[in-house]
């Protein structure tokens, strides 16, 4: 029969050194304060008597009892973390860190291609002192250890499918950015960025606790200017180099939607300023598929009239569709499809402003809805697959 490991007992290790303080004059309140630092489960004085009962309990040596206090001490009580026992997880955590602040930072311009490597690095660590802890091995036959590529192709880890295409992605960003000009392509990808962080904390405080996040230890940047919503919607428009922008678009095709669309492989904020007392935020962030968010498209009407967005009525949907298509297109075919994918509220449903708002407006002054180019896309698109 398997004999039970009960949680706060001493190890064989641990015996020997309560046996030498006990032996040099310690008290043991003292002794089960100095053990218990960093212990998943503490110990208690019993375990302590137990050991000074014990005539047959051998000391460690005194080199052995400093080392032990110097390890004791070392713990950060904060994270509950050894710079002994959890070296990879601490310099995991302070990659990400690195990546972090590089990335924030108002001076640095290599953006990018800093937050790739030591992200790559903060991970490799994080999932190598993971596969430790369950007994697996890190190292290959030469001698090296796993890369984060060959990690992610096992299941041990438990990784979801798209945190797994979040890493490998940037994995490929990082190969493909290296003395590569840039431009202003880093914006490119803040939405990869951010996933890939919040998915570290989580990650790790899943697997080692809550008390080693690094939500304590990041904040919102400071900044020197209000955000201009016209401008940051812009802002990715230029300075792009023609093959940085082809990899960006092609790393996208390579996923199913599923994955695209989860947050855990691309996390976007969509915020809108406010106008409020001093006591109050002046940015809202808010969940686009809470009702609110549902909304912003009215807010981003202000910056931007909506007959630029939106210049389409469904008579000229029709007729673009027909005319891309060469096949039959009617407006009976279009309402067919505003129901299919829901873009926009049926006939006689109160709220006529809670449309997708990727492809239709409401318009209170005149009552009706019209349509983006993106709409007038997916119908050809539609149209296109039916007829192949």
């Amino acid at each position: 029969m398997t004999k039970k490991f009960k949680e706060g007992a001493l190890t064989a290790e641990e015996k020997k050194i309560v046996k030498k303080l006990l032996n040099s004059g310690w008290r043991g309140q003292d002794i089960l304060a100095l053990v218990n630092i960093g212990r998943p489960h503490t110990t208690n004085s019993g375990r302590i008597t137990g050991v000074k009962k014990d005539k047959s309990q051998s000391e460690c040596t005194e080199e052995e009892l400093q080392k032990f206090i110097k390890n004791q001490e070392a713990f950060d009580l904060q994270t509950g973390l050894s710079p002994v026992r959890d070296e990879r997880l601490i310099r995991a955590r302070e990659a990400m860190i690195l990546a972090v602040q590089v990335f924030n930072s108002p001076v640095h311009k290599f953006k990018t291609e800093v937050f790739c490597v030591l992200s790559n690095i903060a991970w490799t660590y994080l999932c190598h002192h993971r596969l430790l802890s369950l007994g697996e091995e890190i190292y290959t036959a030469d001698g090296s250890s796993l890369p984060l590529s060959q990690i992610l192709k096992t299941e041990k880890l438990g990784l979801n499918p798209a945190i797994t295409a979040n890493l490998l992605d940037i994995k490929e960003l990082r190969d493909k950015v290296e003395h590569h000009i840039l431009g202003q392509a880093d914006l490119l990808w803040r939405g990869l960025f951010q996933a890939n962080c919040l998915n570290f904390d989580k990650v790790m405080c899943d697997w080692f606790g809550a008390k080693v996040t690094l939500q304590k230890n990041l904040s919102f940047s400071l900044q020197f200017s209000k955000p201009d919503i016209e401008q940051l919607s812009q802002v990715t428009a230029y300075d792009v180099p023609s093959g940085i922008k082809a990899f960006n678009e092609g790393l996208r095709e390579n996923h199913a939607d599923s994955i695209k669309e989860s947050t855990e492989y691309e996390f976007t904020v969509v915020y809108t300023m406010v106008p409020g007392s001093k006591s109050k935020a002046n940015i809202k962030f808010i969940s686009p598929e809470s009702d609110e968010g549902k909304e912003i498209s009215n807010v981003l009407i202000k910056h931007k009239p909506a007959d630029e967005l939106y210049p389409f009525k469904p008579t000229k949907v029709v007729n673009l569709v027909k005319s891309a298509t060469n096949k039959k297109f009617t407006i009976p075919m279009h309402t067919e499809a505003v129901k299919k994918y829901k873009i926009r509220p049926e006939n006689g449903k109160p709220d006529k402003k809670k449309t997708n708002s990727k492809y239709c407006i409401y318009h209170a002054a005149h009552g009706d809805y019209t349509y983006s180019q993106a709409w007038v896309d997916l119908l050809i698109a539609s149209q296109n697959e039916e007829k192949s």
